[in-house]
Order: C-alpha cells, then sequence, then structure tokens
C-alpha cells in the first residue's frame, strides 16, 4: 500500500511542510511566511524560474507569484474551495483512523486526477505536433 508509505504520509504533518520553505523569499514581515504557508498545507516546490512556488501537498494545486500581504489560507481556499485539507475542523494527530483513511480517500482521488491532467496535455501535445509532422509531408 504505498499510499501508506513514510514520504506520502509525512506531509500532514506541520513540521514536515515546514522544512521544505529553506529558501522561501518572505520573511516574518509578511503574511506568506514558511509558517503560515505550511499551516495553510503547502510545500515550497521552487524551480529556477518561480522561486516563490508552492504546492498543497494534499489537493496538489500550486501557486505562485506570492505577494507579502497574500494570506496563504485564503488563497488557498480561494483556489482550491474542494480541498478536504484545508477545510479540516481538527488537527491531524485528533483524527480517527476512520477519518484519516477517508481522508487519504480524497487525496488518492486528487493524485489520479493530477494524472489524467496530465495525461489529457500530454495527448494534446502529441496530437498538434502531429498536425505539423502531416502538414510538412504534403
Amino acid at each position: 500500500m504505498a499510499q501508506f508509505n513514510d514520504e506520502n504520509l509525512k506531509m500532514y504533518f506541520y513540521e514536515n511542510r515546514l522544512k521544505t520553505f529553506e529558501g522561501w523569499p518572505f520573511d516574518e514581515d509578511c503574511a506568506c511566511t514558511p509558517e503560515n504557508m505550511a499551516k495553510a498545507g503547502f510545500i515550497h516546490t521552487p524551480s529556477d524560474n518561480s522561486p516563490d512556488s508552492a504546492m498543497c501537498f494534499f489537493c496538489l494545486k500550486e501557486l505562485e507569484g506570492w505577494e507579502p500581504e497574500d494570506d496563504p489560507e485564503k488563497e488557498h481556499k480561494s483556489h482550491s474551495p474542494a480541498c478536504h485539507f484545508i477545510t479540516l475542523k481538527k488537527k491531524v494527530e485528533d483524527l480517527t483512523v476512520e477519518e484519516f483513511f477517508k481522508l487519504q480517500k480524497e487525496k488518492s482521488k486528487n493524485i489520479i486526477n493530477k494524472c489524467d491532467e496530465d495525461i489529457n496535455k500530454f495527448e494534446e501535445a502529441a496530437r498538434l505536433k502531429r498536425a505539423e509532422i502531416v502538414k510538412l509531408g504534403k
């Protein structure tokens, strides 16, 4: 059961999400501090072009272009209102086993949906490339 391995479970905990924010460009004078980002479920996923990219470990929503005054929880709810993690009423540590399994089921659905989106993007890119190649052959 790969979805229950340590790597997949550790991001449920604030401390582990917080550790990902090394090099985060916003500090204590901002609303989007590493602490607030981690509390809102985000992990830091920087790239060369987007040093402020962050993704919810649960719903996989990626956001970038953060401004110092952006509230991570409000932004998360605004861009991903159906995220089950951001709407939790309890701390993860206080969930029952049944509640945790239901939450993990929703996370698995998010992963599947993200894979479907990636496959659709790939298929569309392949379709467009094929059309270009066909045009060159005429």
